[in-house]
Protein backbone atom coordinates (compact mmCIF):
# COMPACT_ATOMS: atom_id res chain seq x y z
CA UNK A 1 0.00 0.00 0.00
CA UNK A 2 1.54 3.71 -1.18
CA UNK A 3 0.81 6.03 1.47
CA UNK A 4 -0.14 9.59 0.24
CA UNK A 5 2.27 12.36 -0.40
CA UNK A 6 2.02 15.55 2.00
CA UNK A 7 0.71 18.54 -0.15
CA UNK A 8 2.24 21.99 0.83
CA UNK A 9 0.04 24.88 -0.29
CA UNK A 10 2.32 28.45 -0.04
CA UNK A 11 0.42 30.57 2.28
CA UNK A 12 -1.52 33.05 0.60
CA UNK A 13 -0.42 36.83 1.15
CA UNK A 14 -3.90 38.36 2.14
CA UNK A 15 -4.58 35.59 4.59
CA UNK A 16 -5.92 37.47 7.83
CA UNK A 17 -4.61 37.01 11.29
CA UNK A 18 -7.55 35.56 12.83
CA UNK A 19 -9.19 32.64 11.98
CA UNK A 20 -12.83 31.94 13.21
CA UNK A 21 -14.47 28.72 14.21
CA UNK A 22 -16.40 28.69 10.99
CA UNK A 23 -13.43 29.27 9.27
CA UNK A 24 -11.75 26.00 11.14
CA UNK A 25 -15.49 24.05 10.83
CA UNK A 26 -15.34 24.82 6.96
CA UNK A 27 -11.09 23.79 6.62
CA UNK A 28 -12.10 20.26 8.55
CA UNK A 29 -15.22 19.71 6.24
CA UNK A 30 -13.15 20.19 3.17
CA UNK A 31 -10.56 17.69 4.51
CA UNK A 32 -13.02 14.81 5.24
CA UNK A 33 -14.59 15.01 1.34
CA UNK A 34 -11.25 15.68 -0.35
CA UNK A 35 -8.56 13.79 -0.84
CA UNK A 36 -6.68 15.52 1.57
CA UNK A 37 -4.83 13.99 4.14
CA UNK A 38 -3.13 16.27 6.20
CA UNK A 39 -3.71 20.42 6.30
CA UNK A 40 -1.52 22.87 8.43
CA UNK A 41 -2.37 26.25 8.75
CA UNK A 42 -0.24 29.15 10.07
CA UNK A 43 -0.98 32.68 10.06
CA UNK A 44 0.58 35.02 12.91
CA UNK A 45 0.39 33.66 16.22
CA UNK A 46 -1.86 30.88 15.30
CA UNK A 47 -0.80 27.04 14.41
CA UNK A 48 -2.87 24.20 13.91
CA UNK A 49 -3.29 21.05 11.83
CA UNK A 50 -5.81 18.96 10.66
CA UNK A 51 -4.84 15.07 9.83
CA UNK A 52 -7.12 11.74 8.73
CA UNK A 53 -5.55 8.55 8.66
CA UNK A 54 -6.33 6.53 5.19
CA UNK A 55 -8.95 4.22 6.52
CA UNK A 56 -10.22 0.87 4.80
CA UNK A 57 -13.18 1.52 2.29
CA UNK A 58 -15.50 0.23 4.87
CA UNK A 59 -14.84 2.25 7.72
CA UNK A 60 -14.64 6.16 7.17
CA UNK A 61 -12.63 8.02 9.56
CA UNK A 62 -13.50 11.78 10.63
CA UNK A 63 -10.21 14.25 10.51
CA UNK A 64 -8.88 15.41 13.45
CA UNK A 65 -7.96 18.61 14.62
CA UNK A 66 -4.58 18.77 16.61
CA UNK A 67 -3.55 22.29 18.26
CA UNK A 68 0.12 22.92 17.84
CA UNK A 69 0.78 24.90 21.08
CA UNK A 70 3.76 27.41 21.29
CA UNK A 71 5.27 29.77 18.79
CA UNK A 72 4.76 29.50 14.92
CA UNK A 73 7.47 27.88 13.57
CA UNK A 74 8.87 27.30 10.49
CA UNK A 75 6.80 25.06 7.71
CA UNK A 76 8.69 21.33 8.10
CA UNK A 77 8.00 18.26 5.56
CA UNK A 78 7.23 14.87 7.50
CA UNK A 79 9.96 12.63 6.92
CA UNK A 80 8.49 9.67 8.70
CA UNK A 81 5.15 8.14 8.90
CA UNK A 82 3.34 6.55 11.08
CA UNK A 83 1.59 3.47 11.29
CA UNK A 84 -0.72 4.87 14.48
CA UNK A 85 -4.10 5.57 13.83
CA UNK A 86 -3.94 9.32 15.07
CA UNK A 87 -6.85 8.20 17.55
CA UNK A 88 -4.85 5.98 19.46
CA UNK A 89 -2.14 8.30 19.16
CA UNK A 90 -4.44 11.35 20.96
CA UNK A 91 -5.67 8.95 23.67
CA UNK A 92 -9.08 8.98 22.37
CA UNK A 93 -10.77 5.47 22.49
CA UNK A 94 -11.96 3.74 18.93
CA UNK A 95 -15.38 3.72 18.14
CA UNK A 96 -17.73 1.15 19.81
CA UNK A 97 -20.81 -0.71 18.45
CA UNK A 98 -23.87 1.13 19.46
CA UNK A 99 -22.28 3.72 21.38
CA UNK A 100 -22.94 7.68 20.06
CA UNK A 101 -20.47 10.14 21.18
CA UNK A 102 -21.77 13.79 21.86
CA UNK A 103 -18.68 16.21 20.79
CA UNK A 104 -18.09 19.71 21.10
CA UNK A 105 -19.04 22.15 18.23
CA UNK A 106 -16.80 24.75 19.59
CA UNK A 107 -13.93 25.39 21.64
CA UNK A 108 -14.16 26.42 25.10
CA UNK A 109 -14.13 25.21 28.51
CA UNK A 110 -16.75 22.13 29.68
CA UNK A 111 -19.45 22.53 32.46
CA UNK A 112 -21.37 19.44 33.67
CA UNK A 113 -23.76 22.18 35.44
CA UNK A 114 -25.14 25.27 35.14
CA UNK A 115 -23.65 26.84 37.93
CA UNK A 116 -21.14 25.31 41.06
CA UNK A 117 -23.45 25.02 43.04
CA UNK A 118 -26.20 23.03 40.94
CA UNK A 119 -26.66 19.60 40.49
CA UNK A 120 -24.60 18.36 36.96
CA UNK A 121 -27.58 17.92 33.84
CA UNK A 122 -26.53 14.57 33.85
CA UNK A 123 -25.02 11.73 35.52
CA UNK A 124 -23.68 8.09 34.08
CA UNK A 125 -26.84 5.70 33.59
CA UNK A 126 -29.11 8.38 32.96
CA UNK A 127 -31.35 8.26 30.45
CA UNK A 128 -31.08 10.87 27.75
CA UNK A 129 -33.42 12.02 24.85
CA UNK A 130 -32.40 14.67 21.31
CA UNK A 131 -32.86 18.22 22.47
CA UNK A 132 -32.23 17.57 26.52
CA UNK A 133 -29.20 19.57 27.84
CA UNK A 134 -26.13 17.58 28.55
CA UNK A 135 -23.61 20.53 29.61
CA UNK A 136 -22.30 23.81 28.88
CA UNK A 137 -19.48 24.89 27.02
CA UNK A 138 -18.13 28.39 27.65
CA UNK A 139 -16.80 30.28 25.09
CA UNK A 140 -15.58 33.61 25.09
CA UNK A 141 -17.94 34.23 28.49
CA UNK A 142 -20.68 32.86 26.49
CA UNK A 143 -22.15 29.44 28.16
CA UNK A 144 -23.24 27.83 25.00
CA UNK A 145 -25.85 24.48 26.24
CA UNK A 146 -24.51 21.44 24.57
CA UNK A 147 -27.79 19.31 23.74
CA UNK A 148 -27.79 15.41 23.39
CA UNK A 149 -28.24 14.50 19.56
CA UNK A 150 -29.92 11.16 20.22
CA UNK A 151 -31.97 8.74 22.57
CA UNK A 152 -30.18 6.37 24.96
CA UNK A 153 -28.33 6.00 28.07
CA UNK A 154 -25.23 7.58 29.18
CA UNK A 155 -22.45 5.16 29.62
CA UNK A 156 -19.41 7.59 30.20
CA UNK A 157 -18.53 11.24 31.02
CA UNK A 158 -15.25 11.78 28.99
CA UNK A 159 -14.14 15.68 29.91
CA UNK A 160 -13.43 16.49 33.56
CA UNK A 161 -15.57 19.66 35.13
CA UNK A 162 -13.80 22.73 34.15
CA UNK A 163 -11.62 21.19 31.60
CA UNK A 164 -10.50 23.02 28.07
CA UNK A 165 -12.54 21.55 25.26
CA UNK A 166 -11.89 21.35 21.57
CA UNK A 167 -13.91 21.20 18.49
CA UNK A 168 -15.32 17.77 17.90
CA UNK A 169 -13.61 16.53 21.22
CA UNK A 170 -15.82 13.62 22.66
CA UNK A 171 -17.89 14.61 25.63
CA UNK A 172 -20.72 11.89 26.26
CA UNK A 173 -20.69 8.21 25.54
CA UNK A 174 -24.61 7.51 24.79
CA UNK A 175 -25.49 3.74 24.18
CA UNK A 176 -28.09 4.19 21.72
CA UNK A 177 -31.40 2.66 22.36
Amino acid sequence: MSLPKKTSVPAAKAVPSLIGVEDVKALISLVAKEHIHEFEFESGSVRFRIRKDPAPAATLVPPTLVMVPGPPAAPQMLTQVSATPVSEALGIPANEPGVHYVTSPIVGTFYRAPSPSASAYVQVGDFVKPGQTLCVVEAMKLMNEIECDTAGEVVRVMVENGQPVEYGERLFAVRIG
